[in-house]
């Protein structure tokens, strides 16, 4: 089974990509709704968060972890990667190679939480890899209520993804990575604020990519793998508004099922 766990219902924007690209695998998810978001908070407190995360999964038979929350990925993927002796994924480093890769741009925009940008983990690793690249960030704590709010077409949010998005616009960037697994709701109207011309990295369908690439070169660890096409989806807070949400990004979502996380 694969576990993937986010802060919030945006993480669905990763199983919607993974079933895409991979339908036939049950796939397990934790969205921790009662504790979103996680980009106002501190490093030390998201660390803690995602490893009640994993460890949750775990327990309920994943065995490969995707960490669906940019936030998490920027500053727990170590720690988790230190305490769980299974396959675990991030969503920055697809995102990452998909922007080096790009050989008709130079200049990079990232967009996400607070957290995530002040990291530094998009602008490191692009530099690592294309120290020629010009990479500006830009962090939008606001975008993520938005989005549990359900305001994907509101004027609010088209004036708020625009005053958010004008730094980058004026540093004239060829790439735009969507640095948080909620903002793919928000593409359209990200798209039409920065520009046509710009192409939009989205991190999910980048990490989906990866997944299936890893599972098609780990053939042992893949036969591990429960393959019913089954699917199963935990919240740690739930609220009528919060499934219609979650049917909005994943159709067949399902109910969303309670379950309190417990500290390992």
């Amino acid at each position: 089974m694969i576990g993937v766990f986010d802060s919030g219902i945006g993480g669905l924007t990763v199983v919607r990509a993974l079933r895409q690209c991979l339908p036939e695998y049950d796939i397990l998810y934790f969205g921790d709704t009662a504790r979103t978001p996680y980009g106002t908070k501190s490093p030390q407190t998201v660390i803690q968060y995602a490893i009640e995360d994993a460890e949750m999964l775990l327990d309920r038979g994943a065995r490969i972890l995707v960490v669906g929350c940019n936030t998490a990925s920027s500053v727990a993927t170590d720690a988790l990667r230190q305490r769980f002796d299974v396959p675990i994924f991030e969503v920055i480093s697809p995102a990452v190679h998909k922007a080096v890769s790009h050989q008709k741009g130079r200049r990079v925009g990232v967009i996400g939480t607070r957290a995530t940008v002040n990291s530094g983990v998009y602008q490191d690793k692009i530099r690592a890899l294309r120290p020629d690249m010009e990479v500006y960030a830009a962090s939008c704590p606001l975008l993520v209520p938005l989005v549990e709010e359900g305001w994907l077409k509101k004027g609010e949010t088209r004036r708020i993804v625009k005053k958010y998005l004008h730094p980058l616009k004026v540093k004239q960037v060829d790439m735009l990575i969507l640095g948080c697994t909620h903002y793919p709701l928000l593409k359209e109207i990200i798209q039409a604020k920065i520009g046509k011309r710009v192409k939009i990295i989205d991190s999910s369908e980048e990490l989906s990519s990866s997944v299936k690439d890893f599972l098609l070169d780990n053939t042992h660890i893949a036969s591990t793998l429960k393959k019913r096409g089954e699917h199963q989806f935990f919240v740690s807070d739930v609220t009528e508004h919060m499934q219609k949400l979650a049917r909005k990004i994943l159709k067949s979502v399902g109910k969303l099922e309670l379950i309190k996380v417990t500290a390992p």
